[in-house]
């Protein structure tokens, strides 16, 4: 009797921490923020570091998967699913987020479409609008640093998971016109401003210190902070420059080895990480809220009088995006 009353006992202690445990787990991803993030990974180096600090920041956000588009730097989508993979592994996360392939052409081509079970895009379009649909109280943040043709898609063939987004995009030098993401699939972008999704514009502004053209890095930033950051994996990757890496912080030199750089001093824009950082902390940048505008013959048409209001975010806090990084990289060694 005596047995099977600590038997019951130590059955019951077992139960109430697996629950204890379970509640627990559960409370911390509740905590964290739910993305997607949507990116044409091998356009130059942005979308690599902004990938790396996404999933380094995984206290912060709960990655839903990766999706990718392809622009017209850096090959067909499969050379930017092949990038994206690359960074993954690094990370060591390519078993623990999907990653899924979106589309190559644009939002025009494709539109008509989307009756057709397998259309362009359909994997990581059909994702989005599945895991949108599962938000229906807190908001799913779909986090785009390339063109926006994926989304409008998804809002095109399944237009009420628009209330259960929040939008980040990496985009537009507004109110200039103009920008890569942009120019990429404008159709994509009116599209998109023409529906009630909750729309973000993380404005670029090259030149200018307003936009996230102003959060650069130098390349003896780079060498000092980056060589071996980042958990070691026992396969090397290939680089999309060739070379074996087993950290992205070596990966992260290789691509600022085989780059263009702009302006003194000599440096390089890390667009997309920003994206990312100002939804880990908005504190990080000046947000304001106008009525929605449209893009006619590529050039921005105000609309005073629409009731329908976007963010646009600029004046970033270049040190301190760039000091988080550089610490998150750092801490991404540890165990």
């Amino acid at each position: 009797m005596k047995k099977k009353l600590v038997s019951l006992i130590s059955a019951c202690a077992i139960l109430i921490f697996a629950c204890n445990y379970q509640g627990q787990k559960e409370n911390n991803t509740l905590n964290k923020l739910p993305v997607i993030l949507d990116t044409d990974a091998n356009n130059e180096l942005d979308d690599q570091h902004g990938l790396a600090y996404l999933f380094f920041n995984s206290s912060t956000f709960n990655i839903k998967a990766i999706t990718v588009n392809a622009t017209r730097n850096g090959g067909n989508i499969d050379g930017h699913y092949a990038e994206a993979e690359r960074v993954m592994k690094l990370c060591k996360v390519v078993d623990k987020i999907p990653l899924l392939k979106g589309a190559n052409g644009s939002f025009t081509e494709i539109e008509s479409d989307l009756t057709n079970a397998k259309f362009d895009g359909f994997e990581a379009v059909d994702f989005i609008i599945a895991e949108a649909q599962k938000h229906t109280n807190e908001k799913l943040i779909i986090i785009a640093v390339g063109k926006l043709t994926n989304i409008a898609l998804a809002l095109k063939k399944e237009p009420a998971i628009a209330k259960n987004i929040r939008l980040v995009w990496l985009g537009a030098n507004y109110p200039e016109p103009g920008e890569y993401n942009l120019a990429n699939d404008i159709p994509s972008m009116n599209y998109i401003l023409k529906t009630n999704i909750d729309f973000e514009m993380v404005t670029v502004r090259y030149g200018t210190p307003s936009g996230t053209d102003a959060v650069r890095i130098t390349k003896d930033e780079v060498l000092k902070n980056m060589p071996g950051v980042g958990p070691k994996i026992t396969t090397p990757i290939v680089g999309r420059h060739g070379g074996e890496f087993y950290n992205f912080g070596d990966y992260s030199v290789n691509l600022f080895e085989h780059i263009q750089y702009h302006g003194d001093p000599p440096s390089r824009a890390l667009f997309d990480m920003a994206a990312v950082a100002i939804v880990k902390n908005p504190k990080w940048a000046e947000s304001s809220l106008l009525p929605c505008p449209i893009m006619i013959d590529e050039k921005w048409v105000e609309q005073p009088g629409n009731s329908r209001k976007i963010t646009i975010w600029g004046n970033f806090d270049k040190e301190g995006i760039v000091n988080d990084f550089y610490q998150i990289m750092k801490n991404s060694n540890l165990p």
